[in-house]
């Protein structure tokens, strides 16, 4: 069965961007000219989904008006001769009309397990992709392509991987895994923000996975953890036996935004590699002794 829809979690709190965050969602935070979670949403569509659910808070519905075809702005640009602004809305909208969206809401923020959960009823009995909008990949095969690809293969649920320094051991899910194909591993467990000393290995979980149905009763039966959270990888942690998970390392370059730091260096990145502002920008950071 093919992999045609994406869950894509927006309704954390965003405390680590406070106050920004109370009232523009960090997922909307801009990455050189456009939101970060529209650089996920072209990834899914680049990766041939059509169809993303949203899981939301209940005070964000506008969000999805960020996807509609905005005519009257359109007609407004054009009529006062702003037809290169004009066309790009056009262009983006265009692709936007490409694919469904849906939304369903996350009352309470109890993690990203229960997050995933609140999509169940508009995933029937298939497969299906799933991003977090913390991270964005830089690759010429979309990542989430990457991971259908091995999906299909294999037929079994699968992590997108990154290796990390072991200075970032403690802040991320970190995988032992049984190499079994290219860049392709049968994980055999998942260690939640290990010690350096006391992690697998130096592969690191990504928030893009493809995932079967049945991991909707894993996270139903799954207790909260001390925070009150359901977590995804602690789950899958807990579950290794009863279903083989495999992790793919993925091609492409990791940009992460889930922080302050994080999100200037990847802000800062892609800047500097933005055909229209790139050299511009370095030109100015030079002329200003910046750099």
């Amino acid at each position: 069965m093919e992999v045609k829809k994406a869950i894509i979690p927006i309704a954390g709190l965003g405390t680590r961007f406070l106050p920004l965050s109370k009232v523009l969602p960090k997922d909307f935070w801009p990455l050189v000219d456009k939101p970060i979670l529209q650089y996920i949403v072209e990834e899914a569509i680049a990766s041939g989904i059509k169809e993303i659910i949203f899981v939301n808070q209940p005070r964000r519905k506008s969000i999805l008006n960020y996807f509609r075809v905005d005519k009257n702005l359109i007609k407004l640009l054009e009529q006062r001769g702003k037809r290169n602004l004009a066309k790009e809305l056009k262009d983006s909208e265009k692709l936007f009309k490409s694919i469904s969206f849906k939304q369903v809401f996350q009352r309470k923020p109890l993690g990203d397990g229960h997050a995933l959960l609140q999509g169940k009823n508009l995933i029937k009995n298939e497969p299906f992709a799933t991003a977090w909008a913390d991270d964005v990949i830089e690759s010429k095969t979309p990542c989430l392509s990457q991971l259908i690809k091995s999906f299909n293969k294999y037929k079994r649920p699968v992590i997108a991987l990154a290796r990390v320094p072991k200075e970032s051991f403690p802040l991320y899910g970190m995988v032992a895994g049984e190499k079994i194909g290219k860049r392709i591993y049968r994980i055999k467990k998942i260690v939640e923000k290990p010690s350096i000393e006391e992690s697998p290995s130096d592969l690191a979980c990504i928030g893009r996975y493809v995932l079967t149905p049945k991991v909707f009763d894993f996270l139903a039966k799954a207790k909260p953890n001390q925070k009150g959270e359901i977590i995804l990888n602690e789950v899958f942690s807990e579950k290794m036996e009863e279903e083989e998970i495999l992790g793919l390392e993925i091609n492409g370059k990791w940009l992460e935004c889930g922080n302050k730091l994080a999100y200037l260096k990847s802000n800062t990145y892609l800047i500097s590699k933005h055909l229209k502002y790139g050299k511009k920008v370095k030109k100015f950071l030079k002329e200003e002794k910046i750099i």
